[in-house]
């Protein structure tokens, strides 16, 4: 039986401590992502601590749970426990700049990933979506589907998040401009696929003519969906998302819901850990807002989304 020389056994030891040691020196990045009970945010938390493990730091993800007094514990144990960088979906946009300008004032650099604070020069670098312009987009799709003249619902998200109002903004933009097309209800439902089913049954029992339902994100849509189609008007009423969830697709592929917007929360998560690499390593020459365009997806074009990995 052949022995391994000793010599190999100590440099494979030495390669071994020389890797952990590198890993080491470049410190923990924390991912605080607002809510992991969203497929979308498990997404954008998970592809952020994949890429900065893969750059070489030992990362942390904390779950915020829509609560922006989380957040601050959170935040507050980053900033005792020595991180060196933060890789951040807010929870409010005016609610969490006091957790960020913390972070700041600790000399901890911050990089807001699909949601933004309303504050600016707090945060290092804030990666977002397009949202107005995505939404612009589907409002154009949402008239040549429903028409210029009908009435429509339309679920917001989370009241206190720049992209509820930025995607609302942008869908009327377009449909605002037909007089016809009548608003018979706006309503929050949270981004929450339970509670959007609720709140537009609640709405179908009040206005049971509407023709569309216009949703400010994916998980809303689903929910939108249980509902017209427990009310037997699935095939009455065109709803429309945003996000590009894997069950939205597939649901634009059956026809059961009309189109979303294509967001990648894994490209912006990508973004953000290796814009903190390059800070933590002395280069500060980025923009501190970076944009990333939403892609309209209808039953014409799916497939194409379909067989693209996660």
């Amino acid at each position: 039986m052949r022995t391994i020389p000793t010599s190999f056994l100590l440099f494979l030891l030495l390669l071994l401590t020389a890797c952990q040691s590198s890993t080491m020196q470049r410190g923990k990045i924390a991912v605080v992502i607002s809510t992991l009970n969203n497929p979308w945010f498990v997404v954008l938390g998970e592809s952020a601590k994949a890429r900065a493990t893969e750059l070489g730091y030992d990362a942390v993800v904390f779950d915020s749970q829509n609560n922006t007094s989380k957040e601050t514990e959170h935040f507050d144990n980053i900033i005792a426990s020595g991180f060196r960088a933060i890789l951040f979906n807010p929870t409010d946009a005016n609610g969490s700049i006091v957790n960020v300008k913390a972070a700041k004032d600790a000399g901890i650099p911050v990089f807001c990933m699909d949601r933004e604070i309303s504050q600016r020069h707090l945060a290092t670098c804030q990666i977002l979506s397009d949202n107005f312009s995505g939404c612009v987009a589907l409002g154009e799709l949402f008239v040549q589907r429903v028409g210029r003249r009908g009435n429509y619902a339309e679920l917001l998200g989370l009241v206190g998040d720049n992209n509820t109002w930025n995607r609302s903004r942008g869908f009327h933009t377009v449909v605002d401009n037909y007089p016809d097309l009548k608003m018979v209800a706006q309503q929050s439902a949270d981004f929450d696929r339970n509670k959007a089913m609720e709140v537009l049954e609640s709405i179908l029992q009040a206005h049971p003519q509407i023709d569309a339902v216009f949703c400010g994100n994916d998980a809303m849509a689903m929910g939108a969906y249980q509902a017209v189609l427990a009310a037997g008007k699935a095939d009455k009423i065109a709803i429309f998302g945003f996000d590009g969830e894997a069950d939205v697709l597939k649901a634009i592929s059956e026809g059961k819901i009309v189109a979303t917007g294509m967001q990648s929360p894994a490209l912006m998560a990508k973004y953000a850990a290796e814009l903190a690499d390059r800070y933590l390593k002395g280069d500060r020459d980025f923009s501190q807002k970076m944009p990333i365009a939403v892609e309209p997806v209808t039953r014409e074009n799916v497939n194409q989304y379909l067989s693209q990995p996660e």
